[in-house]
């Protein structure tokens, strides 16, 4: 009797946590190209935040480890944003207003980060900057 429980509780156990990550599978495997491009620009403001990190004060662990923070955050934020997309009808706007505006912001940081490494002069950044805020006027 007492295997009989234990034996239906794990499977009660196992299939419930199969469900979840089939669940999470198929989010993940429909949007592929969302959670690619996400790590891929993570990675690239990590990579260039480093290499200026270490020509400014050295290679620091801590802040080389907030890359996978980061990256962490981004794919739970992206899990939970196409999550509720996809189980609520009229929620599709919530990925171009919640993520979009980070990703601009990630990839701000991204560039800064290569001009300060030395992959962009500066003279091409102030160029990129001022295309995005035109209204803003010329730069002196």
């Amino acid at each position: 009797m007492k295997s009989t429980s234990l034996s239906l509780i794990i499977s009660s156990i196992s299939m419930t946590a199969a469900f979840v990550c089939s669940y999470f599978m198929e989010i993940t495997m429909q949007n592929a190209e969302q959670y690619l491009a996400i790590t891929a620009l993570i990675f690239a403001d990590g990579f260039f935040g480093v290499i200026a990190g270490i020509k400014r004060e050295g290679f620091k662990t801590y802040k080389a480890i907030k890359i996978l923070k980061n990256l962490i955050f981004w794919i739970i934020l992206l899990t939970v944003v196409l999550g509720i997309e996809a189980n609520f009808n009229g929620t599709f706007w919530l990925s171009e207003t919640i993520v979009t505006p980070l990703i601009i912001f990630q990839l701000i940081s991204a560039l800064k980060n290569a001009s300060m490494a030395g992959f962009v002069k500066i003279d091409e950044l102030n160029k990129i900057l001022d295309k995005i805020d035109k209204h803003k006027g010329e730069r002196s």
